[in-house]
């Protein structure tokens, strides 16, 4: 005889506390969710929407320069440590923490051209319009003690960037030619020129640490490496580079700003053609800066904007801007890749979030959870017209809007008159040139 007995384990359906949540059995079965896909969609429609209310990306505001900010340093292994070096020569140490200024010296008359910290984060660098290139220690100094440098390098011109070796005790310079400097020397150890008047900013790549990239004023990139006594390459553009910025997870690629509003990233294994131009800007690219993790960067304009981009994206995922925010000179991206600093015409320095709807603070597990699942459901609609149009609708101001619709205009006009001419003209006698293409002028070895 077969008796059948219903059993039930206290363990699926007893709470262990009061303060637990209810069991409820699931079953997943999904002839038994019908309208599954529908409920995601409008899970996915709201947490849109609610990404869209919370995005407040403004933090805070440092302000204390008494001129506009023209440099800025990340502390190498300190988060909450920010250097900046402003347009009358002063530099500023600051606590991102308590959003105060720990710290201030006057390193050079004039402006502060560039500034780098060492590796090790004992010590940083500044060069500025007075010729001389200045070693400060990290430290401030203890109370009775002056405010000196620890050493001082009286340099034949003006310096116009400087950056630091990610390994060794070695540090480059650029202005009317490009310097390698060991630290305990007082005279340049290698010295590279390439028939050019002047470069505005140089670069050490993070992961192979020989090579080094800068922007000259006759509209070059120029390459090298350090243990060469010539540079290996540069490319020829339409107009002239602000600025460069390495990839910190992929050795050979790098992303310049440029004058004609574009940012375009290279691979300097072939530089005739940039892997990817983004645009979005209307006015001077003057600074950009990689995350840490390499997948996004963000660049500060001379329209009075910073945008972030994905790295294989043509087009920004985010802008941001405020009514006194003036034209954007400098821009960092912090080192827990969370954050973003700006420096502006205005003399103040910037806090921002690098996702702008991103809760600060402890998360709750369940709190994290449903975050989690709403970036899922917002990412499985994506290419939902509804879903789209509501997470890409940025509010421009109205200069910015009209600029950039002007722009449009003018593209469009262009492509048309190019279509036209090559619809009257002989077979093949008018090449198509891509938009890659048409910025690149030449490569030189």
């Amino acid at each position: 005889m077969k008796v059948k007995v219903l059993c039930r384990n206290p363990d699926d359906y007893v709470r262990e506390t009061t303060k637990d949540i209810q069991r409820v059995p699931r079953n997943y079965d999904p002839s038994l969710h019908p309208f599954e896909v529908p409920r995601e969609f409008t899970r996915a429609l709201n947490a849109t929407k609610l990404e869209r209310v919370f995005a407040k990306p403004f933090l805070a505001s440092l302000d204390g320069h008494r001129d506009g900010v023209n440099c800025m340093a990340k502390h190498p292994t300190s988060l909450s440590t920010l250097l900046s070096g402003s347009c009358d020569g002063e530099v500023k140490m600051w606590n991102l923490t308590k959003r105060e200024c720990t710290r201030t010296l006057q390193a050079h008359e004039g402006f502060v051209r560039g500034m780098c910290t060492r590796f090790c984060g004992t010590s940083f660098f500044t060069v500025g319009d007075d010729k001389t290139i200045k070693q400060w220690k990290m430290e401030a100094p203890s109370y009775g003690e002056e405010e000196e440098p620890l050493t001082t390098i009286l340099g034949k011109a003006v310096y116009t960037g400087i950056d630091h070796h990610w390994k060794e005790g070695i540090f480059a310079t650029c202005g009317q030619q490009v310097d390698i400097w060991d630290e305990q020397k007082s005279s340049p150890i290698r010295t590279f020129s390439w028939g050019v008047d002047s470069f505005s900013s140089v670069r050490f790549n993070p992961v192979e640490t020989h090579l080094l990239a800068s922007c000259a004023s006759d509209r070059s990139i120029v390459l090298y490496d350090m243990r060469e006594a010539t540079p290996l390459k540069k490319v020829i553009m339409n107009l002239r580079s602000n600025t460069l910025c390495w990839n910190p997870m992929e050795a050979f690629h790098f992303t310049c700003a440029n004058e004609d509003y574009n940012l375009y990233t290279f691979d300097m294994r072939r530089l005739d053609i940039p892997k990817i131009v983004h645009m979005d800007h209307v006015s001077a690219v003057l600074d950009l800066d990689y995350s840490p993790t390499g997948t996004e960067f963000v660049s500060a304009s001379f329209d009075k904007t910073v945008r972030i981009f994905p790295k294989d994206h043509g087009h920004s995922r985010e802008v941001y801007h405020t009514k006194r925010m003036q034209h954007v000179i400098c821009v960092k991206w912090s080192s827990d890749n969370k954050y973003l600093l700006t420096g502006s015409d205005e003399m103040n320095i910037r806090l921002w979030k690098a996702n702008a709807s991103e809760k600060l603070g402890v998360l709750a597990p369940r709190e994290r959870a449903a975050m989690n699942y709403n970036d899922k459901l917002k990412e499985k609609f994506k290419h939902h017209p509804q879903v789209r149009r509501i997470a890409r609708h940025r509010h421009l101001p109205k200069t910015i809007f009209s600029q950039s619709k002007e722009l449009r205009v003018m593209k469009e006009a262009r492509r048309r008159k190019e279509r036209n001419v090559r619809k009257h003209s002989k077979p093949g006698s008018v090449p198509v040139v891509t938009e890659k293409q048409k910025h690149v002028l030449t490569v030189v070895k």
